[in-house]
Formats: structure tokens, C-alpha cells, sequence
């Protein structure tokens, strides 16, 4: 079986950013949902599911979380609007159906990439 990781950035109703990295997507996003750990997004309601992008290797997804965080708010805005216009929460549509939009989107994420 393939290992994945996950870089994603979640969000509060308010605007409240925050950008993390997992290897279970599923359980992490449930975590914030419930705010079931202490920290950050439990203090500030961040559960919204707004993007994510998908890594084989986890030093890969560790440097891509690192690049993310290291960004002006406009850039990752922008990012997070290349794959989600509305802001959505995309954990409403996670399974295949997700996965292929993550696949097929993957290279509008390429110009973030710098």
C-alpha cells in the first residue's frame, strides 16, 4: 500500500488559518472537527476542510506544510481559492470523488509552488 500525507489548511467561520500535515486525513480532520486535541484550532473553531493537497513522501509534505506557513495570508488565500472558489468545506466531500479532484487540480497548484 502507498503511504500518503497530507498537507491541508483548515479554517474558523471568521477567517482563522491554520495549515498542518498528516498521514491520516480522515482522523485528523475529525480531531478538529470535535476539537478533540488542545492547541490552536480547538481555541479558535478552526474545522472547516477549505485544502489539501496530497504527498508520497513525507519529507516532501513536511517542506511543503513549512513553505505554506512561511507565506503572506494573500498567497495562501490564494491558494486555497485555486482549489476551493467558495470556500467550502471540502470534508463534506472527502472519498474518490475527492481524490480525483485533488489528482486533476494538482497542477493549478504548481504556480504556488515558488
Amino acid at each position: 500500500m502507498k503511504s500518503r500525507f497530507w498537507v491541508y489548511i483548515v479554517a474558523s467561520k471568521s477567517g482563522t488559518l491554520y495549515i498542518g500535515m498528516t498521514n491520516n486525513l480522515d482522523r485528523r480532520i475529525a480531531e478538529h472537527k470535535q476539537r478533540a486535541v488542545p492547541g490552536f484550532t480547538a481555541k479558535h473553531n478552526c474545522t472547516r476542510l477549505l485544502w489539501l493537497e496530497e504527498h508520497s513522501d513525507v519529507r516532501d509534505a513536511i517542506a511543503r506544510e513549512k513553505q505554506i506557513k512561511g507565506w503572506l495570508r494573500a498567497k495562501k488565500i490564494a491558494l486555497i481559492e485555486s482549489l476551493n472558489p467558495p470556500w467550502e468545506d471540502l470534508a463534506e466531500h472527502l472519498g474518490a470523488e475527492m481524490s480525483l479532484q485533488v489528482t486533476c487540480n494538482a497542477n493549478n497548484v504548481q504556480k504556488f509552488n515558488e
